[in-house]
């Protein structure tokens, strides 16, 4: 019964796909809670927050670890705010890692007891930073076997990130040449594994303490951008681009440096901005406009395409990502891990960038 430590359960059925042999299934427990905006103080763990039912596709999952993403800190401080707001309070958290607890009645893919990892999409509502997490089973696969979970957490996002731009979008080939600016990030030393991985020549920029790892992991050639000029200092034409940082000055660099027919893709898409400056009924509009205004420019005056690009789960992209995991292929360290109980901490080191590297949140 240790899974159901610190939560209060309820009697089910005989026949519920949930928890088979405890005739138990999880109602509450703890779970991180974003009242309202802020900065890290205005987190809350509380200890009885409800754990919905589950549909017939959905999983429940016991974390045992969730790393923080760039995207928990930024909605946090508002980021997204015309989807969130009014769903106030969410659950912040896309990755974990930990075990099958329940399954839905239509999931064959996983059983419980089974150790996954996975994660969450952009918008959902009730992430992972919980004892128990609910996602659907296409977002979700066997934890890579080598893993720990903590090791296992930091994967899922940043990996989906990449392999979306680089596999779903670009198509990536073996020989092809690949540039990720921003080579230091977790998204960024995903997108160099993954193209090394698929026979790519692969160039990054990233700062200076990044380049031995970077080039550790297979990329041929890595630019400080804080000393050298990127346009200069990179060798040759491009067939696809993966801007991690997204500022005019690196879309412009990118664009430039691709051959006709490449993929200029940005983390950094004008979606979210948009709608939260002016709402949903303008805002998406009003992005999609210029995203189709961008993409229509640069395939007339340079012949390449244009894409704004974001993590979706794909669960063969996942499947593929843990192979690559298991074959020592792809791995994102982890600099440091603080218990659940100090969330409020582990956000702040990562605003003010005191932990520049991936922060784990762990449960016990």
């Amino acid at each position: 019964m240790r899974a159901l430590l610190r939560c209060r359960t309820s009697k089910f059925e005989h026949g519920s796909p949930f928890l088979a042999g405890f005739r138990t299934i999880v109602t509450t427990c703890r779970a991180v809670v974003l009242p309202h905006f802020g900065g890290p103080e205005v987190l809350q763990l509380r200890p009885d927050v409800e754990v919905p039912s589950l549909k017939p596709d959905e999983v429940l999952v016991r974390a045992r670890a969730v790393s923080i993403n760039p995207l928990d800190t930024r909605m946090r401080s508002g980021y997204g705010r015309s989807i969130f707001e009014p769903l106030l309070p969410v659950i912040l958290g896309r990755d974990i890692s930990g075990e099958v607890a329940a399954v839905g009645s239509s999931v064959r893919s996983v059983s419980v007891g089974e150790e996954v990892f996975g994660a969450l999409h952009p918008t959902a509502v009730r992430g992972t930073y919980a004892d128990y997490a609910i996602l659907s089973a296409d977002e979700l696969s066997a934890k890579p076997g080598s893993f720990t979970h903590v090791e296992a957490s930091a994967i899922p996002f940043a990996a989906l990130t990449a392999w979306r731009a680089l596999k779903s979008t670009a198509r990536i080939k073996e020989g092809q040449r690949v540039l990720v600016i921003g080579g230091g990030g977790a998204v960024g030393y995903a997108a160099v594994q993954i193209s090394v991985a698929s026979g790519c020549h692969v160039a990054t920029t990233c700062g200076s303490q990044s380049i031995d790892k970077l080039l550790a992991a297979g990329a041929e050639q890595a630019v400080d951008y804080t000393t050298e000029g990127i346009e200069f200092t990179l060798k040759g034409k491009f067939d696809a681009v993966l801007d991690t940082i997204g500022v005019p000055d690196t879309e412009r660099i990118g664009i430039h440096l691709l051959n006709r027919g490449g993929h200029y893709m940005t983390l950094q898409g004008e979606a979210a901005s948009l709608t939260d400056r002016y709402g949903l009924v303008l805002g998406l509009p009003i992005a999609t406009s210029i995203l189709l205004q961008k993409q229509l420019q640069y395939r007339c005056s340079h012949g390449i395409e244009y894409w704004w690009t974001y993590m979706r789960a794909d669960s063969e992209g996942l499947d593929e990502i843990r192979r690559l995991c298991e074959a020592g292929k792809l791995k994102i360290p982890v600099e440091k891990t603080f218990p659940i109980t100090q969330v409020r901490e582990a956000h702040e080191a990562k605003d003010k960038n005191i932990i520049p590297g991936k922060v784990v949140l762990e449960l016990d």
